[in-house]
């Protein structure tokens, strides 16, 4: 049976026309999500038939299963069937009960597109990984799994938008230039104007704004900004203009300076990224610091978290295109489970090379699988195997490929549980979020289902003043 062929990367946001080099037709993802629908738990498309989503409760929280496991040398995985996206929801922006497709919403049969995963072959007739020739070099583990013999090749993800710098909005911005200049011009600043014309500004406009400011007023508008506004506020408004890249670039070097060094900054960068979207980041480390990213993690870390990083910066994953094949991903479970539960010690970089190779598909067909086989969720044999930043890093690449919308939610809580508010971080997250208005929307509708509570609630509780509005605006 043949599927439509790989799609990969996003369009531009809000789909607005003026936009250079954009991928080829047919490049492009699934159609995306409205309000909060969680990823399938089952296996993508040609791994096995999805289930429905249970929450977990507690990420890393033992599951409890109603059957027996099955019988020895029978396959734990449902026969194949082809995966139909999540519907849009009808009246609340969240689905009822969790997980579940609200009654009656469903189209019949084929108004969907399927899942764009690639070709996978037929139950049982999928061909094995061809055999390397008689004394050539073994592949270290953890390596991308080798492809079938005659395996249509993988489409490359495109960058993100605003992570490649031909992609640039061709559009007349002088009124929103000239309403910034007025807003900052003369006694006091109209932050009102500043959070409605910056709030919402799209990644491929950045640039054209920040030039059409320049050559109106012959002014920068970052220069102006910082004179005119202060604390979390400005540090807000001067994220927001950086663009998704250049912010990107600045965290790292943020987390590298100095004495000391911000792992979680370094994971919220890093971890999850596409190889073009990683390719992009260290190339404009390296044209803004004249340094190699590589070089300065180097520099700062040591021993095997450095060589966790390293695997991370290669950008070597495995695309979001590329098929998932059961055998490999029972061999990955295999592996997994001999270098952590199955031996005493931790074989900790086989478990980093694996995570730090897979797409979020292959991760999460391997983070159910496992729980599926050994009854115990992927994340929990992490927290008990490892600790430190190690841990950090691999929780964060498991989350990354099971729901990347709650990742982020439990990310923003993080910030501000407890007593005080990580507001630096609280800042660097909501703009990292709200760059992808479909994205931004299921981490709301993530959060209100994992902590009862609405996200734009829980940070009014937490800030203030401008800084409370730049960030509500963001969100909404």
């Amino acid at each position: 049976m043949s599927y439509p062929p790989p799609q990969a990367g996003y369009p531009p946001y809000g789909g607005q026309p003026g936009y250079q080099q954009q991928p080829p037709p047919g490049q492009y993802p699934n159609p995306p999500q409205q309000g909060y629908a969680p990823p399938p738990q089952g296996p993508p498309q040609g791994y096995g038939q999805p289930q429905a989503y249970h929450p977990q409760g507690q990420y890393g929280q033992q599951p409890s299963f109603q059957q027996p496991p099955p019988p020895q040398g029978h396959s734990p995985y449902p026969p194949q069937q082809q995966q139909q996206p999540y519907p849009p929801p009808s009246h609340s922006p969240y689905p009822q009960p969790y997980g579940a497709a609200p009654q009656g919403q469903y189209p019949p049969q084929g108004q969907y597109p399927p899942q764009q995963h690639g070709h996978f072959p037929p139950p049982h007739q999928g061909q094995q990984p061809q055999q390397p020739m008689y004394g050539a070099p073994a592949a270290p583990y953890g390596a991308p799994p080798a492809q079938p013999h005659g395996a249509p090749p993988t489409m490359p993800t495109p960058p993100s938008p605003g992570y490649d710098p031909n992609q640039v909005a061709r559009v007349d911005l002088s009124g929103q230039a000239d309403a910034l200049r007025k807003a900052m011009k003369g006694f006091g600043t109209d932050e009102s104007t500043l959070i409605r014309v910056l709030a919402h500004m799209q990644p491929q406009e950045l640039p054209t704004l920040k030039q059409t400011y320049h050559q109106r007023h012959h002014r920068s508008l970052e220069s102006d900004i910082a004179s005119e506004t202060g604390g979390y506020f400005e540090f807000a408004l001067l994220a927001i203009l950086r663009g998704p890249l250049q912010q990107d670039v600045w965290c790292l070097n943020d987390a590298l300076k100095g004495a000391g060094t911000k792992e979680s900054l370094l994971d919220d960068v890093l971890i999850g990224r596409s190889n073009a979207d990683m390719r992009a980041i260290k190339t404009a480390y390296q044209n803004t610091y004249r340094r190699s990213l590589e070089a300065d993690v180097k520099a700062d870390l040591s021993a095997k978290t450095e060589r966790m990083y390293l695997m991370i910066l290669a950008a070597s994953r495995q695309e979001e295109s590329a098929p998932v094949y059961p055998h490999a991903v029972d061999a990955d479970i295999a592996e997994l489970h001999r270098a952590t539960e199955a031996k005493t010690g931790t074989e900790q970089l086989t478990v980093c090379s694996i995570l730090s190779n897979r797409s979020d598909g292959q991760i999460r067909a391997i983070a159910q699988g496992y729980e599926h086989k050994y009854r115990r969720a992927l994340e929990t044999v992490i927290r008990d195997e490892f600790a430190g930043h190690m841990e950090d890093a691999l929780v964060r690449m498991v989350r990354s490929g099971a729901d990347k919308a709650m990742r982020d939610a439990i990310a923003l809580e993080e910030c501000m549980k407890g007593p005080g508010t990580k507001d630096e971080r609280l800042v660097e997250r909501v703009v990292a979020v709200h760059w992808d208005r479909q994205h931004a929307t299921q981490v709301k509708g993530a959060y209100k289902h994992r902590f009862g509570k609405d996200l734009i609630s829980r940070i009014k509780g937490e800030t203030s003043g401008d800084y409370e509005r730049i960030l509500v605006a963001m969100l909404e």
